[in-house]
């Protein structure tokens, strides 16, 4: 087996793996709003207000849907409209206190539940997830980069 079909045996076993268990995290997350409304606040969270339009595309919803989302996140008081100071034709989507403080709570949750799980892993086990952080990190940031788009 060659070099470069190692490479990628072992970047499909790390993608299978990574993506079960986002899957099963995922799941395992609160269920008091749909999973396009949760990742929704957290994008606003991490890119700063956006236009319904960008929002839609990021989500992969329809403008339709992304509205009437957002008009149901209003009413909840996470989300606010406002007009863009730059083109006062644009309407902003913008995160309110309420919707921070939702994404903040959602957000250690999830840390949480992987601490607890982390706390049943082996000393070499710890150790080895350590050692892979900076790749973590980087791998996190290059995804990020693919589905935020441009900020605001």
């Amino acid at each position: 087996m060659s070099r470069h079909d190692t490479a990628a045996g072992a970047s499909a076993a790390i993608g299978a793996t990574l993506y079960g268990l986002a899957t099963r995290a995922v799941k395992r997350l609160p269920r008091d709003m749909s999973l396009t409304s949760a990742a929704t606040l957290a994008t606003l969270d991490r890119t700063g207000p956006r236009r319904i339009t960008d929002l839609a595309a990021v989500e992969g919803v329809t403008q339709p849907a992304m509205t009437a989302l957002v008009r149901v996140m209003e009413e909840s008081g996470l989300v606010e409209r406002r007009g863009d100071a730059s083109d006062r034709r644009v309407t902003l989507v913008y995160l309110t206190e309420a919707g921070a403080s939702y994404v903040r709570t959602r957000h250690q949750a999830g840390v949480h539940a992987f601490e607890r799980l982390i706390g049943e892993l082996t000393a070499d086990e710890v150790e080895a997830l350590v050692a892979a952080l900076p790749a973590l990190t980087h791998l996190a940031e290059l995804e990020s980069q693919d589905h935020d788009g441009p900020k605001r």
